[in-house]
């Protein structure tokens, strides 16, 4: 029998047929407006992102994908540029096309669902990328023929050319066919070197993990998802809202936070916009400092 894996505290997150059914019914009831996108950068930096592997940067692609620049390695956290994700079609373009990366070392991926791990993208990466991914997966790349693969289980670590990656929990669950639901593991990497702490949350819901990981690490950088959560009675178990995530900063006692998981599939029934404008007034009410909230146009890179 195959194994299932759980979150924290055996939180399900599992659904009845009645609540997808009321879901569905109140979605077809609402009106979005999916004309408003999150921009892109005005001011993309490809060729110096290509030369790069001395200074540390990062560039959010969209969604939870980024490029990485840490110890002079290149890598990128949960690699998706597909165009369209099940029957909706992306609604903002990648910040940098695919071929304008430049050779990945580390592929990071929190979980298997299809927004967070895509084939089609893998084969098209430049190098020969070593692959860290949540027990579970390995057996789905080996049959795909990648054999540079790393499985890991919560808070096991590794040192891998000089940066330090450690998988920590989330509060998710995962499902890529009929049958194979919670059969591998998800959660988030944290990237340590001796000058700098990258927290990649992954996909999750709130949960008293993040008091555990400030435990653990000094947290430089938190990449924090903040979309996919309306309707919050049907979501929260699985996708933090943007006011939870700003009390999961708070937890966490990270310096900056850099939102992420909006604006590029349409998921659940809120908007990118939506997300970004309850995330900022959230920050506003709590009146932490504008220089800790770091919001990135697409594509933009921070050096």
């Amino acid at each position: 029998m195959r194994t299932r894996y759980r979150n924290l505290n055996d939180v399900s997150n599992k659904k009845s047929f009645s609540e997808l059914r009321k879901w569905q019914k109140e979605r077809r009831s609402k009106v979005k407006d999916l004309t408003k996108n999150i921009p892109q950068c005005s001011n993309k930096r490809f060729q110096e992102i290509k030369e790069n592997r001395s200074q540390t940067s990062y560039t959010w692609v969209g969604h939870s994908t980024f490029l990485i620049q840490l110890n002079g390695l290149n890598i990128l956290t949960d690699p998706v540029w597909a165009k369209r994700m099940g029957f909706q079609k992306r609604l903002t373009e990648p910040g940098i096309p695919i071929e304008e990366l430049p050779e990945i070392d580390i592929v990071v991926i929190s979980h298997g669902h299809y927004d967070h791990l895509d084939f089609p993208t893998l084969k098209k990466l430049k190098g020969n990328p070593h692959y860290f991914v949540p027990i579970g997966l390995k057996s789905l790349f080996i049959k795909r023929g990648y054999k540079n693969v790393r499985e890991m289980s919560w808070w096991e670590s590794i040192e891998y050319k000089g940066i330090e990656i450690h998988f920590v929990p989330a509060q998710h669950w995962t499902r890529r066919l009929l049958f194979d639901m919670n059969t591998s593991h998800w959660g988030g990497w944290i990237f340590q070197t001796k000058n700098d702490t990258f927290y990649f949350v992954g996909d999750t819901g709130y949960f008293t993990g993040f008091q555990e990981i400030a435990e653990r690490f000094t947290i430089d950088v938190v990449f924090m998802p903040i979309g996919a959560y309306e309707p919050e009675w049907f979501m929260a178990v699985s996708h933090i809202s943007p006011e939870d995530s700003v009390k999961a900063f708070i937890e966490l006692k990270a310096k900056q936070f850099v939102p992420m998981h909006y604006g590029a599939y349409r998921l659940a029934d809120d908007t990118g916009p939506e997300a970004l404008e309850r995330l900022l007034k959230e920050w506003e009410k709590r009146q932490l400092p504008q220089e800790q909230l770091k919001v990135l146009a697409i594509g933009e890179t921070v050096m």
